[in-house]
């Protein structure tokens, strides 16, 4: 008889042990983001692959955001399109996800559909690229690169380069392959090579759209091979582009390089997460790379987490990131009254 109580006894603590563990789970849902809990639902928009860096982005975000870690992502490749974007944001309000993510095409045009994902009380995160709104409360937090801040590192170290070279500004004439026109990194980019040139008294021949990808990149080269003879300085607003460019210049029968003096013309670029891309800085192929830092995943997933405690992330979130040059004699730079360090690319990189 003892013994019956006593098992009923320990069944019946067992059983409200069962609940309050239940109640506590229901109730703090954040409190272990993976073990036990219900899995965070997130919608991610990504503009496309267009280029190594985008491909690069994705896999940060998948792995950050992935079930391991207690989250469900839905991805959605906007392919280049806005309009894919918003067709595919509306889709995540309808599944009630818990956040939104959107690495948006271009700035403007987003007021709609932004509104509608606060009125459904579902934050949305924006990376890479910002957003042109009336209203900043249409999205939570962003994460990214200041694009104008990485232009003007690189043309620092073109006029830097140029003075220890002693080629006088009227000597340097600029060509620029822009990316996807109204992106925020073509905006950045384009603004800060077009600020230089004024300050500095470069000649920019000429700007076209590259798309970020390397057979428009070739393609837009190989036209201004065909108009322009003194072109010494590529600047392109990414490394595809770059790629592009590259092939175009050297089928033209020209030689890529820093010696602009000696009749090469040297390639300008941005991103740095191809390894192609830091073999052609250390062959001086490319003279400079602006690097922009794709890894966004963890930051994404620290904001989420602070969101789901209740907590209250910055509302603008930068990457550090450096310059990528080989050879140059240049170790570090003055933007704005800052210092910031150069990265060499040797062998061992």
């Amino acid at each position: 008889m003892r013994f019956l109580v006593k098992k009923r006894l320990l069944l019946l603590a067992l059983v409200f042990s069962t609940m309050l563990a239940c109640a506590c789970g229901n109730n703090h849902k954040a409190s272990n983001l993976t073990v036990d809990k219900e899995r965070i639902i997130i919608g991610f928009s990504q503009v496309g692959a267009e280029s190594d860096w985008r491909y690069a982005n994705t896999n940060s975000m998948k792995e950050a955001l992935s079930l391991s870690n207690g989250y469900e992502l839905i991805f959605d490749d906007g392919q280049q399109k806005q309009s894919n974007q918003i067709t595919a944001i509306r889709k995540f309000i309808q599944q009630e996800v818990d956040y939104i993510v959107l690495a948006p095409v271009t700035e403007s045009g987003w007021d709609t559909v932004l509104q509608e994902a606060k009125d459904a009380n579902i934050p949305v995160i924006l990376v890479d690229r910002m957003v042109d709104v009336k209203d900043d409360s249409l999205f939570t937090c962003w994460v990214g690169s200041d694009f104008e801040l990485e232009a003007k590192k690189v043309t620092a170290w073109l006029k830097q380069y140029c003075d220890n070279e002693e080629i006088n500004p009227e000597e340097v004439h600029i060509v620029n392959i822009q990316g996807n026109i109204g992106a925020s990194a073509q905006i950045g980019r384009t603004k800060g090579i077009e600020d230089a040139c004024k300050e500095y008294g470069w000649d920019l021949v000429d700007e076209v759209c590259g798309d970020f990808t390397q057979a428009k990149g070739r393609e837009v080269m190989k036209e201004f091979l065909k108009q322009y003879d003194n072109i010494n300085v590529v600047y392109c607003e990414n490394d595809n582009e770059a790629f592009g460019a590259i092939e175009a210049i050297e089928d033209a029968g020209i030689k890529v390089g820093s010696d602009i003096k000696n009749g090469e013309i040297m390639v300008l670029s941005f991103d740095g997460v191809n390894k192609t891309a830091l073999e052609y800085v250390k062959e001086g192929k490319i003279s400079c790379i602006g690097e922009c830092n794709p890894d966004h995943g963890p930051r994404v997933r620290s904001i989420i987490d602070t969101l789901h405690m209740g907590g209250k992330p910055e509302k603008l979130q930068y990457v550090n990131e450096s310059l990528f040059v080989s050879g140059s004699n240049i170790t570090s730079l003055i933007v704005d009254g800052q210092v910031y360090p150069i990265t060499e690319i040797t062998d061992e990189e």
